[in-house]
C-alpha cells in the first residue's frame, strides 16, 4: 500500500491547472459512479440493518443506519455541487477534496464500528455477519471507491484496521492454543484482507490506464483540431489569394473574348476559348473549395426563410437556359398547380439545384432532355431533376456523394470537375433537415431528389408567373409519382 501510495501520490497537490484538470476529473468521475450506485448501497445498508436489529440489538442496528443515512445524505449534497461546478477552480477543489475525505472517514466509521459492535455481542469465533458485512463494505470499496487514491486509501485502513481487530479481540481475550479455530480466522482474515488489497490494486491500475489513454486520445483530438485549423486557414487564404489575381485574367479574357477592345485574330479565338473554359473552371473550384471549408467549420450563413418552390425551381432553371439552349438539350419544369412551401435559405437551395443541373447538363448530349419537377405530399416536399443522359453505374453513392471524388476518375475521363458539388450539395441539404438521393440506369439517365419538410402556406399565396419554357403539365400534389421511368425502375 505504501508503495502504491509513493508512486501515484495520495494526497494531491492542486497547485496547478493540470492538477486541478486531474482532479477534476476523478472527482467528477467518483460522483458519477456515487450516484449511479446509491440503490446498490442502500439495499445492503437496510438488509445488514434489518438482520442485526431481529438476532442482535434492535435499538443499536436502528441508530447505525440512521448514521449511515447522515452520510448518504452528505454525499448527496457533494454530487450536485460537484455536477454544477464549472470547474477551473482552486479554492473550490480544495474543498471538494476535504469534504470527500470527511465523507469518507465518517461512512467507513460508522460501518466499521456497527460491524465492530455486533461482533462483541457474539460468541468467540461466531463473527461471520460482521466480517462478512466488512468483506462486502471493502471489496465494494476496492471496486468503486478507486477514483480518488487518498478515499480508497482510507476506507481500506479503516475496514482493514477493524477486521484485525475483530479476530485480535478474540485471540487476546481468550488465548487459545495455534489450533484453535480462532487462529484459523485470524489467519483467513489476513488471506481475505490480501485479497482485498490485491482487487483495490487491479481496479486501480484498469482506472488509471483508462485515464492515461484518454490523455493520449484528448491530446491527439486537440493535435488533429489544431492541424484541421490551420489546414481550413490554409486553404480560405490561398483560395482568397488565388481569387484576386484569377479575378483579372477572367476579366481580361471576356474582354478579348467579346472583342471589345481590339479584334481578334481567327487563330486565336480557340485559345481564348480554352483560356476562358479553365478559369471558369478554376473559379469554380476556388468558390467549392471555400463552401466547403465553411461548411467543415461551421462557418456558412443561412438565412432561412419561407420559399416558394415554384420559384426557386424557375429561377433555377432559368439560369441554365442559355447553356441548354446553347448545346441542343431540352429542358422542362413539371411543377403543380398548389403552392408549395419550405422553410430553406434560397441562395443555397438556388446553389444545389445549380449543381445538379449543372451535372445534368454535362452528362447529356445534344437531343437529351432534362425535366425538373415538384410535388407535395404528407407534409413533404420533393423536387426532382431527372436527366436521359449517360447515367450512373450501380454502387456509386460514395464517390457520387464524396470530397473530390467522381464515379469516372482516370486521366482520360469526359466531363471535368472538383468532385466538390455533390458533396457540399448533399451537407446544403442536411443542414435544413432534408434528403439527398438519386436512382440511375447506365446509358438511360438519372434522377436526383431532394425532400424537404412542408411549410405552411401563407393565405392567399398564389402561384408565381412560371418562366422555363416547355414545361410539362403538372401534378394534383396527392402523391409522389415517380418522376419517370427511371426512379420507377
Amino acid at each position: 500500500m505504501l508503495k502504491m501510495a509513493a508512486k501515484d501520490t495520495i494526497i494531491p497537490k492542486l497547485d496547478s491547472e493540470a492538477a486541478i484538470d486531474v482532479f477534476e476529473r476523478q472527482l467528477r468521475d467518483y460522483v458519477s459512479i456515487s450516484r449511479k450506485l446509491i440503490w446498490q448501497r442502500q439495499a445492503s445498508f437496510l438488509a445488514a440493518t434489518v438482520l442485526a436489529a431481529f438476532y442482535f440489538n434492535t435499538s443499536l442496528a436502528m441508530l447505525c443506519y440512521s448514521a449511515l443515512l447522515i452520510t448518504e445524505l452528505m454525499d448527496l449534497v457533494l454530487q450536485r455541487r460537484v455536477e454544477a461546478w464549472p470547474g477551473k477552480d482552486r479554492k473550490a477543489a480544495k474543498r471538494f477534496y476535504g469534504w470527500v475525505i470527511v465523507n469518507t472517514i465518517a461512512s467507513s466509521a460508522v460501518i466499521a464500528t456497527f460491524a465492530l459492535l455486533i461482533a462483541i455481542q457474539q460468541q468467540p469465533g461466531g463473527h461471520v455477519m460482521p466480517l462478512f458485512f466488512l468483506f462486502a463494505a471493502a471489496l465494494f470499496a476496492a471496486m468503486h471507491n478507486h477514483y480518488i487514491m487518498s478515499a480508497l486509501v482510507l476506507r481500506l485502513v479503516i475496514y482493514g484496521a477493524t477486521f484485525l481487530s475483530i479476530s485480535v479481540l478474540d485471540l487476546v481475550q481468550y488465548r487459545p492454543p495455534l489450533d484453535s479455530p480462532l487462529w484459523l480466522e485470524f489467519f483467513t482474515v489476513i488471506f481475505v484482507l490480501y485479497f482485498i488489497v490485491d482487487c483495490a490494486f487491479i481496479f486501480l491500475r484498469l482506472y488509471r490506464k483508462g485515464q492515461k489513454q484518454l490523455l493520449k486520445i484528448k491530446l491527439e483530438h486537440d493535435r488533429a483540431k489544431r492541424a484541421y485549423e490551420i489546414k481550413s486557414q490554409f486553404l480560405s487564404t490561398m483560395s482568397h489569394e488565388l481569387r484576386t489575381p484569377l479575378t483579372s485574367i477572367a476579366f481580361s479574357l471576356d474582354l478579348m473574348e467579346s472583342e471589345a477592345v481590339a479584334k481578334l485574330p481567327d487563330e486565336l479565338k480557340p485559345i481564348v476559348d480554352i483560356a476562358v473554359k479553365n478559369s471558369k473552371r478554376l473559379s469554380e473550384l476556388i468558390n467549392e473549395t471555400l463552401d466547403l471549408q465553411k461548411i467543415e467549420s461551421g462557418e456558412m450563413v443561412f438565412r432561412f426563410e419561407v420559399l416558394d418552390v415554384a420559384r426557386v425551381v424557375s429561377d433555377s432553371v432559368n439560369a441554365v437556359m442559355a447553356q441548354a439552349d446553347a448545346e441542343g438539350i431540352e429542358m422542362r419544369t413539371d411543377l403543380p398547380d398548389e403552392a408549395l412551401f419550405i422553410h430553406a435559405d434560397a441562395k443555397r437551395i438556388q446553389q444545389v439545384l445549380g449543381n445538379l443541373l449543372s451535372n445534368a447538363l454535362k452528362f447529356s448530349e445534344p437531343g437529351d432532355r432534362i425535366t425538373v419537377s415538384a410535388q407535395g405530399h404528407a407534409g413533404r416536399v420533393r423536387i426532382s431533376v431527372e436527366d436521359t443522359g449517360a447515367g450512373i453505374p450501380e454502387n456509386c453513392e460514395a464517390q457520387v456523394f464524396g470530397r473530390f471524388t467522381q464515379v469516372d476518375s482516370s486521366d482520360q475521363r469526359k466531363v471535368g470537375g472538383t468532385g466538390l458539388g455533390m458533396n457540399i450539395s448533399k451537407r446544403i441539404v442536411e443542414r435544413h433537415n432534408g434528403t439527398i438521393h438519386y436512382t440511375s440506369r447506365l446509358g438511360e439517365g438519372t434522377c436526383f431528389v431532394l425532400e424537404f419538410a412542408r411549410h405552411a402556406p401563407a393565405r392567399g399565396a398564389g402561384r408565381p408567373q412560371r418562366a422555363a419554357r416547355g414545361e410539362a403539365g403538372g401534378h394534383g400534389g396527392d402523391g409522389f409519382p415517380a418522376p419517370g421511368p427511371i426512379a420507377g425502375e
